[in-house]
């Protein structure tokens, strides 16, 4: 079957769509289409420059015998300021604030779309970065870190606050709760996580940050670098965080439980887009 130009190019661009941050050799499409490779080239060319142009991300050609094409998916500035603007509104509904200083945001965690534009903000940001997998903690920031290893391509790491026996061989550590001062236990899985790999830490709220301190000190026993941590809300109520480089979308503050009353306002998370 001879097919058009327009439908090859139809079909490269849904491909690549669904195949972000993943180098596609450029004989895949040579022999799916039976073209030859410069006229496959020049359908990349068209595809990156409308890409280009309409601001829809970035097609990265790579030459040589083993070269390709890659879609890099990128929130630009503007659609930055749009979604942090979107989240702040829905969280300033008076009735999401809980016992403790905490916001309900199950609806948000649990929305595919609005899901999909901060699982690529966040991609974003960490684009650059050579990261090997994602990595949260049970349960809320699950739905989060799999919306941002969609977009990098890259596998999601699950660390859990008791042993389960389908996990196999397991690391633990005990971390003592930033807020609650507490001691605590997260579990992972040996066969989780490779040795010496670079990780993104993703979560959907952090108070003073003793969590995610403990999963630092847990990647730690991986040999893992943290190249990242990034958030969805941040409490600005805390005196002594304990994490001190990271990124949120949203910042926490000025809570009055007794009188319902709080404020929400945009995170750190912009200054990262130029």
């Amino acid at each position: 079957m001879r097919f058009k130009r327009s439908e090859r190019i139809v079909y490269m661009t849904q491909y690549l769509l669904k195949h972000p941050n993943e180098l596609v050799p450029l004989t895949y499409f040579v022999n799916h289409f039976g073209q030859a490779k410069s006229s496959i080239s020049e359908d990349i060319q068209i595809i990156k420059e409308t890409f280009q142009a309409e601001r829809l991300g970035i097609i990265e050609t790579t030459a040589g015998a083993s070269g390709g094409v890659t879609y890099r998916p990128k929130m630009y500035r503007e659609e930055a300021v749009e979604l942090i603007e979107h989240l702040c509104g829905l969280l300033k509904e008076k009735e999401r604030l809980l016992p403790g200083g905490y916001l309900f945001m199950s609806d948000l965690v649990g929305n595919p779309k609005l899901l999909n534009q901060v699982g690529e903000l966040i991609a974003t940001m960490y684009m650059d970065e050579e990261l090997d997998a994602i990595v949260t903690i049970a349960t809320k920031g699950i739905s989060l870190a799999n919306a941002v290893a969609k977009v990098l391509n890259l596998p999601v790491v699950v660390i859990r606050k008791d042993n389960k026996v389908t996990e196999g061989s397991t690391v633990s550590i005990n971390y003592v709760s930033g807020s609650s001062r507490k001691i605590e236990t997260m579990v992972l899985s040996k066969r989780t996580l490779s040795e010496y790999s670079n990780v993104l830490i993703v979560d959907d709220f952090m108070r003073a940050g003793g969590s995610i301190n403990g999963v630092i000190n847990l990647m730690n026993e991986f040999k893992a670098t943290v190249k990242g941590v990034s958030v969805l809300v941040e409490s600005k109520e805390v005196k002594h965080r304990l994490i001190e480089d990271y990124t949120s979308l949203v910042r926490l503050s000025d809570v009055d439980e007794y009188n319902q009353q709080f404020s929400v306002e945009e995170g750190n998370c912009l200054k990262r887009f130029n």
